[in-house]
């Protein structure tokens, strides 16, 4: 009997799956030859501070907060509040200002509750909707995204483009989807997503042209650059529909004791 029940539990569970032929594994080496071509060519700019702070997804809704908390870390961005211990920084269950974590577990995120919380947790978010962006558009934001800001021109240090986007569109399984782009190979048109469901595919490439296709209606793109613009000042925390506790409604410190300067 014993062994009957593990069967049966194993025959509902999955080691992750295996990438359609639509999608060029990271670590391959066809993967490895696209990322050296995008490097030599300054178009892999997010992605080292995106591998500094690689995310698996604590919850099978939660690509979405993934997503956002290693983009946030990613962009050095203070939240003003502890994690654990005497350390400020972003965890998927310190995002629950805008929408309660056990209906995000249920339903996950959708793009604008994407772009409420990183502007309430101290980023800019621009967001695209698919069916307003044309193809071209989509590549040269991708272009800007994954290039040095230093050379084009940019009043930000840095900037991340994530996608939300639907799998079955990239034969992949599964729908609605949220990661980041880390890299972008001119010569093939391939960009490199850092799928925050690590358990389910690994780090990959995939054609611009599909990928523009799978952000169409209701789903689009999010630009987040950080909040403060070369020290011109930090942007209001919060937005109207919410307050980070400790701020006020402009985004300044009410006294909380987790600003308090502690060092270890």
């Amino acid at each position: 009997r014993q062994r009957r029940t593990m069967a049966a539990a194993e025959g509902k569970s999955f080691f992750r799956r295996p990438l359609p032929s639509t999608c060029v594994a990271f670590s391959s080496a066809e993967g490895r030859a696209l990322f050296s071509a995008a490097l030599a060519k300054d178009s892999a700019e997010p992605y080292f501070a995106l591998a500094e702070q690689f995310t698996t997804q604590a919850e099978p809704a939660y690509c979405g907060l993934a997503t956002l908390v290693m983009c946030m870390n990613a962009m050095a961005i203070d939240p003003g509040r502890l994690w654990k211990g005497v350390w400020r920084w972003f965890s998927e269950d310190m995002l629950s200002c805008c929408k309660d974590l056990e209906l995000v577990k249920r339903e996950g995120i959708s793009l604008q509750e994407f772009a409420r919380l990183a502007r309430c947790n101290g980023a800019n978010c621009k967001v695209v909707p698919g069916e307003t962006c044309t193809l071209e558009a989509f590549r040269a934001q991708v272009v800007w995204s994954t290039s040095p800001k230093s050379k084009n021109g940019s009043d930000f240090c840095c900037s991340y483009l994530v996608v939300n986007y639907n799998r079955s569109v990239l034969k992949q399984t599964g729908t609605g989807h949220f990661s980041p782009i880390a890299a972008y190979d001119a010569q093939s048109d391939l960009v490199l997503i850092m799928d925050v469901a690590r358990f389910k595919y690994p780090p990959h490439w995939v054609q611009l042209e599909a990928l523009h296709r799978a952000i169409a209606a209701p789903r689009g793109f999010a630009v987040l650059t950080p909040g403060q613009v070369k020290g011109e000042g930090g942007p209001a925390l919060g937005c109207s529909e919410c307050l980070l506790e400790g701020f006020d409604t402009q985004g300044r410190s009410c006294g909380c004791p987790c600003h308090d300067s502690v060092s270890e």
